[in-house]
């Protein structure tokens, strides 16, 4: 069966979206605070400016444009100018990990969504629609802007945010999980969500191709002083975060595989890593990125005498660990010689050609 070829390494572009007020900027702030040392490029889809409290700007580069102290780079963009920052932002010089847009609080998400997956720049790819709600004021925005709920319904991540402001903060959660389509939900405070759920914590030059499996495990391992939140609002990211390591030298079925990623618990926020799929193509492994319901598989060569492995990094909040482990373990393959020339099919779906334009398939 005729395989896709391996395609060079592309910066996830990830949308902040969510209604004014919800605290998307102060997420993008601890974004931009605990990136693990990634390099942020972000666009700032609003009133040509964006307030980066409690950061050093070194210096600037035009009207639009800062180069902040630590590292990230913040734009002030429209939509129409979405493609003009992206080639901006993905040139190899720079260093880009990750690309960051935070959408106007009346901008429309799928407008932007639509814009990034029909985006003919090689050097990117969509990496997701999060919605960022305030969980004080959930039932007032709802009432004023009814679209909430089809906005709910196309993210890949929600993050209820201002819980500490909630009196029924539960309930609030309670009803977001009715409105979403297989998203991961992140309760938060002060917008602290741990950076793992979106991006890889690694500048670009640490790093060969793909993080390896020591990077991925390692980033769930970091001592809670380098975590803490300025002022009275400390806390450990991960004290009510789970993760789990699954390594297996036995590849996987891809149709076993994909039953599991179809059916993933919603306490599941992230998945990383690498998938052997064995004789459905001995080239290549694949790489995987999970965010809530966002699903993408890039293929890439195996690296020339290294030890063939599935490994993979789940991370989410309330999750049965050792549940999943036994579900991966039942997607090993039967040590088929011969692969089902269909086998693949389901895995295909989710590996974006950089011709492809429309709708995502997640």
């Amino acid at each position: 069966m005729s395989q896709p070829s391996p395609k060079p390494q592309q910066i996830p572009v990830v949308v902040l979206a969510g209604f004014l007020g919800s605290g998307k900027t102060t997420l993008l702030n601890h974004l931009l605070h605990r990136s693990g040392g990634s390099r942020i490029g972000a666009l700032v889809n609003d009133f040509g400016a964006i307030e980066i409290d409690a950061m050093a700007v070194a210096g600037a580069l035009g009207d639009s444009t800062v180069s902040l102290g630590n590292g990230c780079l913040c734009c002030a963009v429209d939509a129409s100018e979405l493609d003009q920052y992206l080639e901006r932002l993905a040139e190899p010089g720079l260093g880009i990990d990750v690309i960051v847009i935070e959408a106007s609080g009346l901008a429309e998400p799928q407008e932007l969504v639509r814009m990034l997956l029909a985006s003919e720049h090689p050097g990117v790819v969509y990496g997701g629609l999060v919605e960022v709600v305030d969980a004080a004021e959930f039932d007032d925005t709802r009432a004023r802007h009814p679209e909430i709920d089809r906005h709910l319904a196309l993210a890949d991540l929600v993050v209820v945010n201002k819980l500490d402001r909630a009196a029924d903060g539960e309930r609030v959660l309670g009803l977001v999980r009715t409105l979403v389509d297989r998203a991961a939900v992140v309760p938060a405070t002060y917008g602290r969500i741990d950076p793992e759920f979106l991006f890889d914590c690694r500048p670009s030059e640490e790093r060969i191709g793909q993080l390896s499996f020591d990077d991925l495990h390692a980033a769930d391992l970091h001592e809670t002083a380098d975590l803490h939140e300025e002022g009275d609002h400390t806390g450990h990211l991960h004290t009510t975060y789970d993760s789990l390591s699954f390594v297996s030298p036995a590849p996987l079925d891809p149709r076993r595989l994909m039953t599991f990623l179809d059916s993933r618990p919603e306490g599941l926020y992230r998945i990383k890593g690498y998938v052997d799929f064995g004789p459905h193509d001995v080239r290549n492994r694949y790489a995987v990125h999970a965010v809530g319901r966002f699903l993408r598989f890039y293929p890439e060569p195996w690296p020339a005498g290294g030890e063939r492995l599935t490994q993979l990094v789940l991370i989410g909040s309330g999750i049965d660990a050792a549940a999943l482990e036994k579900e991966l373990e039942a997607t090993k393959s039967d040590d088929a010689p011969h692969a089902d020339e269909h086998g693949m099919w389901g895995v295909l779906r989710y590996v974006r050609d950089p011709d492809e334009q429309g709708a995502d398939p997640a």
